[in-house]
C-alpha cells in the first residue's frame, strides 16, 4: 500500500466533528474534554480551526479511491477470521462442552471463552499506541503467525489447559494483534464517510460467522475436528497473508508519540462515560453470543438446527454492520448506536424471553439481535473517533478496550453461574442481558449530553 507523508503541521485537528455539520446541535453544548464548566467541544472546535488557519494547512481525506479502498479491503480480510472465530464462540462452546470437555460445567469452560475475548481487547492497550507511533505492518505480520498458529495447535487439543493455553491466550493474542490495526487503518483514509467504510470492513465478520459454522457443522461429520480446524486454519492463513499486503496507514505519527496508554484521556467527560457504555454493551453482547447455541439445544432443537442459529445471527449482523454505519454518517455514531440498542433491548425482552423456546421466535430473535448487535460492533470505533484526533485514535480505541475487555472476562462466566443459579434455566440470562443493555443505553445518553448538551436531536 501507499505510505502518504505529510507534514505534522498540515494533520487536521479533529477532536471533534467541524460545528459546521449541524451548527445547531452544537450550540446547547455544555460540557468539555477536560471537565470544567463552560469549555464545550463547539469551543475546543473553534479554537482548533483558527489554529489551523494560521497553520496555512489543512489535512485532507481521500474519503475513497484505489488506495483507500484497498485498505478497506485488507482489513476486510484480516477481520474475517478473527471477528469470525468471534463470532461463532457459540458453535465451538455448545461443541467443546459435548465431546473434549463434557465432564466441565458451564462456568468453568466459559472462562476459556471469556479469557479469548478478554486478550483481544485488553492488549490493545499497548497494541493501539504502538501501531500510532510505527504503524500495522508489523502487528498485521505478527497477528498472521499467532492465529494460524493457535488454530493448528487448537485441532490437536484434547485436554482442558489445551484450550486454555492455545484458544483462550494464543488466539486472544493473535486476535488483538489483528484487530485493533485493521480498525483504526481505516480511519486514516475516512472522515465524513468512516462509518460507511467501517461497517463494510466489519461485515468480514458478520460473512466469517455465517461461513464457519456451516462448514464446520459440515466438516465435523466427515473428517473430525482435527481435520476440520486445519482446513479452518489454512483459509485463514491465505486470507491474512493478503491482509498483509493490503493494510496501511496514511497519517504520519504525532509528534512525541510515546507506545504507552495514556490514563489522563479519562478526563474527558463524554470519552468515560462512553467507555462505561461500550462495557456495558460488550458484557451483554457477548451471552447470546456463547449461550444461544446451547439454549437452543435446552429447548430440545436439534444439535444441526442450534449450529445454524449462529448463522441466522451473523445473516443480520452482515445487514446490521453495514447499514447504520451507511446511516451513522448521516445521523451520528452515537444516535445510531443508541438506535442498536434499542433494538437489542426489544430483541431480548420481548422476544427472546417470551417466545425464545419457539422456533419463529428463536429465529426472529437472532436475526434482529444479529441486526443490532452488528450495529453496535461497527458503530463504536466510529463514535470512539468522534472524541479524538485520527493520529490518536489507536490510543483512544485501545483504551476504551482495555476497560471493556473485562466486560468480556467476566460476562461469559456469570452467565455461566447465572444459568446454574436457575437450575438450567435460560430466563435469569435473558433477563440479565436486557437489562444491561438498558444500562448501556443510559449510559450512551449520557456521554451525547456531555459531548453536545441536551439538545436530543444534535447530530453526533
Amino acid at each position: 500500500m501507499i505510505s502518504a507523508a505529510t507534514d505534522e503541521k498540515d494533520v487536521q485537528k479533529e477532536a471533534v466533528p467541524s460545528p459546521d455539520d449541524n451548527p445547531d446541535s452544537w450550540a446547547k453544548s455544555d460540557g468539555g474534554q477536560d471537565g470544567t464548566s463552560g469549555s464545550s467541544y463547539r469551543e475546543r472546535a473553534g479554537e482548533e480551526e483558527e489554529e489551523e488557519e494560521e497553520e496555512e494547512g489543512e489535512e485532507t481525506y481521500p474519503e475513497g479511491g484505489r488506495e483507500a479502498w484497498l485498505v478497506v479491503l485488507g482489513s476486510w480480510f484480516a477481520l474475517f477470521p478473527s471477528l469470525g472465530i468471534m463470532n461463532v464462540l457459540a458453535t465451538l462452546q455448545a461443541y467443546v462442552s459435548r465431546h473434549q470437555l463434557a465432564s466441565y460445567d458451564s462456568s468453568t469452560t466459559g472462562w476459556i471463552f471469556s479469557t479469548y475475548t478478554f486478550l483481544a481487547f485488553v492488549l490493545g492497550v499497548y497494541i493501539g499506541p504502538i501501531f500510532d507511533k510505527h504503524g500495522p505492518r508489523g502487528l498485521i505480520m505478527a497477528g498472521t503467525l499467532c492465529f494460524s498458529v493457535s488454530i493448528m495447535l487448537l485441532s490437536i487439543s484434547t485436554h482442558y489447559w489445551h484450550f486454555m493455553l492455545v484458544f483462550g491466550l494464543l488466539l486472544g493474542l493473535a486476535t488483538a494483534l489483528l484487530f485493533t490495526p485493521s480498525i483504526a487503518a481505516v480511519g486514516h483514509f475516512f472522515r465524513l464517510r468512516r462509518g460507511f467504510a467501517t461497517g463494510m470492513a466489519s461485515t468480514a465478520g458478520s460473512l466469517g460467522g455465517v461461513t464457519f459454522p456451516l462448514m464446520l457443522q459440515s466438516l465435523f461429520t466427515r473428517v473430525g475436528w482435527a481435520w476440520s480446524l486445519r482446513i479452518l486454519g489454512f483459509l485463514c492463513f491465505a486470507l491474512l497473508v493478503a491482509a498483509n499486503f493490503l493494510i496501511d496507514r496514511r497519517l504520519p505519527p504525532r509528534q512525541n508519540a510515546s507506545v504507552h496508554p495514556d490514563p489522563h484521556i479519562f478526563r474527558d467527560r463524554a470519552f468515560a462515560l462512553t467507555t462505561l457504555a461500550v462495557f456495558l454493551v460488550e458484557f451483554a453482547l457477548f451471552l447470546p453470543l456463547t449461550y444461544i447455541s446451547s439454549y437452543a439445544l435446552a429447548q430440545g432443537f436439534s444439535e444441526a438446527f442450534s449450529f445454524r442459529i449462529m448463522t441466522l445471527m451473523n445473516t443480520g449482523s452482515f445487514f446490521g454492520r453495514l447499514l447504520p454505519g451507511y446511516w451513522a454518517d448521516s445521523i451520528g455514531a452515537f444516535n445510531s448506536n443508541m438506535i442498536s440498542i434499542a433494538i437489542s433491548i426489544v430483541a431480548c425482552l420481548a422476544i427472546w424471553l417470551p417466545a425464545g423456546h419457539t422456533t419463529a421466535g428463536l429465529v426472529v430473535f437472532s436475526l434482529l439481535f444479529g441486526f443490532s448487535s452488528g450495529g453496535n460492533i461497527t458503530l463504536v470505533p466510529v463514535a470512539i473517533g468522534r472524541l479524538c484526533k485520527t493520529q490518536e485514535y489507536g490510543r483512544y480505541y485501545a483504551t476504551c478496550y482495555t476497560i471493556v475487555s473485562f466486560a468480556c472476562l467476566i460476562g461469559i462466566p456469570v452467565g455461566g453461574k447465572v444459568l446454574e443459579t436457575c437450575t438450567g434455566e435460560y430466563w435469569g440470562l435473558i433477563l440479565m442481558t436486557g437489562l444491561i443493555y438498558v444500562a448501556s443505553l443510559l449510559a450512551f445518553m449520557a456521554a451525547k449530553i456531555a459531548a453536545v448538551g441536551w439538545d436530543i436531536r444534535a447530530i453526533f
